[in-house]
Formats: C-alpha cells, sequence, structure tokens
C-alpha cells in the first residue's frame, strides 16, 4: 500500500448548467494547475503512478500540473465526477427545488440534493448513490495498493466521497466536506494497518501567497 494524493480539477467553466458545458477549465483554472505543478516541482514532489478520470476537466488540469511521474496517466472512469447537473435538473423537475444560481443557494441545494440520491429519490438518476459509493472505493483502494506514491487528479465529489469511505462520515459531513473543497487542492490519504488515514485535506499551498488568494475558488 502506497500514499495516494487527491487533486481536485481546476476552476471548471461555471456559467454552465449541464455537464458537457462545464466540462473544460476556465482559463484561471489553468493556471492553477500550472502554479500547483511548479509547486509541486518545486518542493521535489516525484510520483511513481499517476491517475485521472476521463472528464476533460481532470485531463486538462493533470496536463498543466505536468507532474514529475516515472509513469504514463491512467484514465479510469471510476474516478469521474457525480453528475450534478443532470441530477440537479431531476431535483428540479420531481421534487420542485430549483437549481441554484450562486453559492449560498446551492450550500442548501447539495445536502438536499444528496438526500434524495441517497433515499431513491431520483428517478432517472445516471448512477445510483450505492453505485458512487462503490467505485469510488474499489478505486481508492485499488489505488493504495499500489507500489509508490500516486497523484489521482479527479473531482470534488469523488473526494468527498473517498473522505466518507475512508472516515466513515455521515451524509451530513459528506455533503459540508464537499462543499468545503478548493479547486486544485490537495488531499492526501497514508495507509495503516488498519486502513487508509487521511493526513491532508484541502491544501492550497500554491495558492496563499497575498497576490495568489483570490485564485482560492470553490466554484
Amino acid at each position: 500500500m502506497s500514499h495516494v494524493i487527491l487533486i481536485r480539477h481546476g476552476q471548471a467553466n461555471t456559467a454552465a448548467r449541464d455537464e458537457r458545458n462545464y466540462d473544460r477549465l476556465s482559463d484561471l483554472g489553468w493556471q492553477q494547475a500550472r502554479w500547483l505543478g511548479a509547486h509541486l516541482r518545486g518542493s521535489g514532489e516525484r510520483f511513481a503512478r499517476s491517475y485521472t478520470g476521463t472528464l476533460t476537466r481532470h485531463v486538462e488540469t493533470n496536463k498543466g500540473i505536468d507532474p514529475d511521474c516515472v509513469a504514463e496517466t491512467i484514465r479510469d472512469p471510476r474516478l469521474n465526477e457525480l453528475e450534478y447537473f443532470t441530477m440537479a435538473q431531476l431535483f428540479a423537475e420531481q421534487h420542485g427545488q430549483t437549481v441554484p444560481e450562486d453559492r449560498e443557494r446551492f450550500i442548501d441545494h447539495l445536502p438536499q440534493l444528496f438526500g434524495a440520491w441517497k433515499d431513491g429519490m431520483l428517478k432517472g438518476a445516471p448512477e445510483s448513490f450505492d453505485n458512487f459509493e462503490n467505485r469510488v472505493g474499489e478505486a481508492l483502494h485499488e489505488i493504495s495498493a499500489g507500489d509508490g506514491r500516486a497523484i489521482v487528479v479527479t473531482s470534488g465529489g469523488l473526494i468527498g466521497m473517498a473522505m466518507r469511505v475512508t472516515m466513515r462520515l455521515d451524509m451530513a459531513a459528506f455533503s459540508h466536506a464537499c462543499l468545503a473543497i478548493k479547486n486544485t487542492s490537495l488531499h492526501a490519504w497514508q495507509p495503516l494497518s488498519t486502513g487508509l488515514a487521511l493526513t491532508q485535506f484541502n491544501a492550497t499551498p500554491h495558492l496563499e501567497t497575498p497576490d495568489r488568494q483570490f485564485a482560492q475558488t470553490h466554484l
């Protein structure tokens, strides 16, 4: 088993209201990724393995980071995000909860949406909550069983689910974790004999200087 670092993608197309249009980095997202890559190389970080989901924003973020890695990047669809926009539209149609237009409304909306999804109250959802939970757990534990440090570029919902799987978070804590995760933030797990332990959450050392704090984004 080996250390695993999960990274959320850079800022995507925040003006989008569907999965297809959201799935590309903004100019700021590209810059966040390049800054993170420079930080990792400057600190001497080197990885034995590199993974991304198959979404465009994952692949673009990994390209911007350009991690110092001894192996080719593996693209694994199990590392893809839940389809928030698709499920939000279903939630609106079936339960009258409109898709949020700002972060404050999003904070209220996400836990409600996740609750309905988990309880099987979203007819036509792209996948079940249990399937999402299982694929995240399988991917995380498979990657952690490999040799050497691994870097994984993925999405906020998946990172939140990784926390739920490894820390046994209830639904409220899972939702809050997802809401807190910043673009290009780092999250690290260390293998122990009893399982995986979270050792770093939501770190953005590449964005902490005064001239870069504007780039600490959530959406």
